[in-house]
């Protein structure tokens, strides 16, 4: 237990850090002994938990070179926490998913189809995140995946336009986010200017790689359709 909460203190240390990135080899280096600290600043404020999430990213993509079954569990346990079974709200959980494929594509290869499961809702028995806060977590993970491996997240495309229509209007600007990271389509553009001239002030919380920034829902449906 002491080694844990010196763990905890030192990685906190680490991403706090405005150089923050510089550390990230060494605590993937740290391997297993890594996860429980890192995964305990998850719930916590934006910044340190998308920090955190990408340092699980780190950890797990060297584990994936050595010890590739324990990568797995990793994602696996990504899985367990955003299953109703788990009976855990996976603060935290979405962001840690999709920086692990960015960073590891061989766990990409085997898990990457199973990210935008947690925002297709088929009405039956599925991975649909049914709780609205986290769901936007998901619509981010999806369009952050795809802010690198776009051409492996055409097919996302119609999943993140039914998210346009999400109850929750903060899902809708996290679709727009997600969609803004893949070609436009011509097609998409009527929802996202519906949802632009709708005037949503509704705050989406977004990470660009080093520091959190706010941007509203209609702000990120416009950013959409201008893409280049």
């Amino acid at each position: 237990m002491a080694r844990m909460r010196q763990a905890k203190r030192e990685l906190r240390q680490m991403l706090e850090q405005d150089t923050w990135r510089t550390h990230l080899s060494a605590i993937a280096e740290g391997g297993t002994t890594h996860i429980g600290p890192l995964f305990s600043f998850l719930p916590t404020d934006p910044l340190l938990m998308h920090r955190a999430a990408v340092a699980l990213g780190a950890v797990c993509a060297n584990l994936s070179q050595t010890e590739m079954e324990k990568a797995r569990n990793v994602v696996r346990r990504y899985m367990w926490h955003l299953s109703e079974e788990s009976g855990n709200i996976g603060w935290g959980i979405p962001e840690a998913f999709a920086e692990t494929l960015l960073q590891s594509d061989a766990l990409a290869r085997e898990f990457r189809r199973i990210l935008i499961t947690y925002v297709i809702d088929l009405g039956r028995e599925d991975n649909y995140c049914d709780n609205n806060v986290l769901r936007r977590s998901c619509y981010w993970a999806c369009g952050r995946y795809a802010q690198e491996k776009s051409e492996l997240c055409l097919d996302w495309r119609g999943w993140l336009v039914k998210g346009l229509d999400d109850e929750d209007i903060i899902c809708r600007g996290m679709a727009c986010f997600g969609l803004a990271q893949l070609p436009l389509n011509l097609m998409d553009v009527p929802k996202l200017r519906a949802i632009e001239n709708a005037n949503f002030q509704d705050i989406c919380i977004l990470f660009d790689g080093e520091n959190i920034y706010e941007q509203t829902v209609s702000e990120l449906a416009r950013r959409a359709v201008e893409r280049n």
